[in-house]
């Protein structure tokens, strides 16, 4: 926003930031935390500390001090924020991501070389895994860990001396004792439990890519937690049709009585898909755009959609007393003009549910590439040159909090400047 519309939404912006921050453990801190805010809403090319308080007029030390040296914890705003969405937007679903931040040097927290989505390859960068809360109209980046690669975990390090170096770079990146390499389908575990235990959240459905969905842990964890899923795989990915059955051999009388079994290897998902044919495959319209054209007038997103019944395959999947396989929802995409389907999902939903809202489900993850692109290219997401871990927590914090302000400006028809 330009400066003067930051003035015309000034004291809404206030009202707002004080109810998300809360005290935070000192007089002043609600004051610098709108303060911060406020820097990130205002335009500007770079939204790091100095060049925000070059546009705000303030000494970049007050900034600074908020975010790395003073003692509020981020976690309390996050359960306000995420509670406010739970009754603003009304959410349908969350969504696990995770993006990079690309970063120069191996001083910042948890930074290593590993795969950056936001370059499409690997890089030097940090890894942020989200669990957002989406609805087709509005969204909100509500929870975040930063991920820990096991270069940053003496725990993982067998050689003392390496050991003892890790211990010294964690030390001065300022990483708590009790954060450790875990894989970040396991984070967004946590991320959820810590929304539904702590900060009394639903249990909404899920999604999320193929990096989230070809873990079955991942999967199994979303299930003893009681959540629905619609979570995107790779066609490689093993299953029998559901009408495929364990068989018993004859017991022989000697040694461990057998168990039924299936006696046939499983099929990929590929070749599910194709073995069901394309004429199968439906006109599945998820929902409508803002890009109106003469052959399109209502901006519908459509493609073709076929949803089967599979037993998925792999050791790790609880069977039941008679060696069946629990069955799952195969979700399949193939585009008009495609050679062949180009997508698939797994999904726990209920045997009965239409396709479209399975295909609703899936496709909503849309909101966390609108999400990524509004929080970087706007509000300065990967702009952080802090080196703690703390101070990244809180920075990405504030930058959610700028988000939720946004949305209750579009949300409100009333609102005088745009966001």
């Amino acid at each position: 926003m330009r400066p003067e519309q930051i003035a015309q939404v000034r004291p809404r912006l206030v009202e707002f930031t004080t109810t998300m921050l809360g005290e935070l453990n000192g007089y002043h801190q609600p004051a610098k935390g709108e303060l911060y805010v406020r820097g990130l809403l205002t335009d500007g090319r770079r939204k790091s500390m100095q060049p925000m308080a070059e546009r705000l007029g303030v000494d970049h030390q007050q900034l600074q001090q908020f975010i790395t040296s003073s003692s509020w914890d981020h976690e309390p705003v996050r359960a306000n924020l995420a509670r406010w969405a739970a009754q603003t937007i009304d959410p349908q679903a969350y969504v696990a991501d995770d993006s990079g931040f690309p970063k120069d040097g191996d001083a910042s927290s948890c930074v290593a070389r590993q795969y950056c989505g936001a370059l499409g390859k690997k890089a030097n960068c940090q890894i942020g895994v989200s669990v957002q809360m989406v609805d087709d109209h509005a969204s909100l980046a509500a929870n975040w860990r930063l991920f820990c690669p096991e270069s940053w975990d003496d725990t993982t390090v067998n050689d003392a001396a390496q050991a003892a170096r890790v211990r010294t770079r964690r030390k001065r990146a300022g990483i708590p004792e009790q954060v450790r390499h875990r894989e970040k389908w396991r984070l967004v575990l946590d991320m959820l439990d810590q929304m539904n235990n702590e900060w009394g959240l639903p249990k909404l459905p899920l999604t999320a890519d193929s990096g989230y969905g070809d873990a079955t842990e991942f999967r199994l964890g979303l299930e003893e937690r009681g959540y629905r899923y619609a979570v995107a795989v790779q066609p490689t990915a093993s299953a029998y049709p559901l009408d495929a059955t364990p068989e018993l051999k004859p017991y022989g009388g000697r040694g461990r009585r057998p168990r039924p079994r299936y006696r046939i290897a499983p099929a990929n998902l590929r070749e599910l898909a194709l073995a069901a044919g394309q004429p199968s495959f439906v006109e599945v319209c998820w929902r409508h755009g803002t890009r109106t054209s003469t052959t399109n007038p209502t901006a519908a997103m459509t493609s073709n959609f076929l949803a089967i019944r599979v037993r998925p395959a792999n050791r790790d999947i609880p069977r039941g007393d008679d060696g069946t396989l629990p069955a799952r929802w195969l979700l399949i995409e193939w585009p008009d003009g495609a050679a062949e389907p180009t997508d698939y999902w797994l999904s726990n939903l209920d045997e009965d549910t239409p396709l479209v809202d399975l295909v609703r489900l899936a496709k909503i993850r849309w909101r966390v590439e609108h999400d990524y692109r509004e929080l970087k290219t706007g509000l300065g997401l990967d702009h952080f040159e802090g080196r703690t871990f703390t101070g990244w927590h809180r920075h990405v914090t504030l930058v959610c909090l700028a988000q939720a302000f946004c949305t209750l400006l579009r949300l409100d028809p009333k609102a005088r400047a745009p966001a």
